[in-house]
């Protein structure tokens, strides 16, 4: 099993970075699919979800459709948690993008259509975050702000 190393990015670089968040659609409502994890998994993705907070990057929460405890939104245009994703192969590549925010690992994966893509490393179930490309942010807000949730509901170690 391979074990990914953070490559730690410096602030200046991830601030221009995530000058990004959001998606949302016509009517509105952000979309996220709800991933579809074991057991094990989705107990710590539900604990997740009753520890979150109410606002992140000072964005209130609004969640997306459909209804999950999986899944979870912040603001307009929308920062997006889903929890319970799969692991990525990218975390096979040690030159892949990582950084470590107040105690938690981060994939990082810039896509095509410009948003970023943040997923937990080291940890009992894959957190992904999507911090969408029109959304200012300011630097590591987001990730900080779930920090704290991460560490208290989803224990460090690797996914089964």
């Amino acid at each position: 099993m391979t074990f990914f190393p953070h490559r730690l990015i410096g602030l200046p670089a991830v601030a221009v970075l995530i000058t990004v968040a959001g998606c949302s659609s016509a009517d509105d409502s952000a979309r996220a699919a709800v991933p579809g994890p074991g057991t094990k998994v989705t107990k710590l993705c539900r604990n997740l979800d009753t520890v979150l907070p109410s606002k992140v990057d000072g964005q209130d929460r609004r969640d997306p459709e459909p209804a999950s405890a999986l899944t979870a939104g912040w603001g307009d245009p929308a920062i997006i948690l889903r929890c319970g994703v799969e692991r990525p192969a990218e975390m096979n590549d040690s030159k892949a993008d990582g950084v470590d925010v107040n105690g938690v690992g981060w994939l990082l994966q810039e896509q095509d259509n410009g948003d970023f893509l943040f997923i937990t490393t080291l940890r009992k179930a894959y957190v992904e975050v999507t911090i969408p490309k029109d959304r200012t942010g300011d630097g590591m807000a987001p990730l900080v702000d779930l920090a704290p949730a991460i560490k208290k509901a989803v224990p460090e170690g690797i996914a089964d």
